[in-house]
């Protein structure tokens, strides 16, 4: 198997998580930003998405989900940057290995908007654990909630 260098390798994942993961295509999440530095996800409002019919607000879960996908994907980036050109299998491999730990969601305000921004960066990028701080902002700039995750990279 060819090996790929890591903005290869992020673009790969990238493409992949915007067209094959189902419950991020149910949402609407695209990754717009991924890298060891910052990941970013945006999503568009969507009645489906709304937890608070009376007042037209973004459901929670929504929220968590994410702040989830933006932390994961920062610490997905820094792993893949440590590797040394991996082949295609084995990227896969170490993939499939990654997961949430821990996720820590503080609510600010209602979730009201058009558009939605997940940001991410690393605290600290471990080779089994690494650490993010993520924040959820609309297309104003009214920043609706921040979180810490916790997640699996090896």
């Amino acid at each position: 198997m060819p090996k790929m260098n890591t903005q290869t390798i992020l673009t790969k994942v990238s493409e992949f998580m915007n067209t094959q993961v189902p419950f991020q295509a149910l949402l609407g999440l695209e990754i717009t930003e991924f890298n060891p530095a910052r990941g970013e996800i945006r999503f568009k409002w969507q009645e489906q998405l709304m937890g608070n019919v009376p007042q037209r607000m973004l459901h929670g879960g929504v929220t968590a989900t994410a702040l989830d996908t933006a932390g994961g994907l920062v610490a997905i980036a820094g792993m893949v940057d440590r590797l040394e050109s991996p082949t295609e299998a084995y990227l896969m491999e170490r993939l499939s290995r990654c997961g949430t730990i821990d996720l820590r969601v503080d609510y600010l305000r209602p979730g009201r908007g058009t558009e939605f921004i997940a940001s991410a960066t690393i605290i600290r990028s471990g080779n089994k654990v690494a650490v993010a701080r993520m924040e959820l902002h609309n297309e104003e700039g009214t920043h609706i909630a921040f979180g810490t995750g916790t997640y699996l990279v090896g």
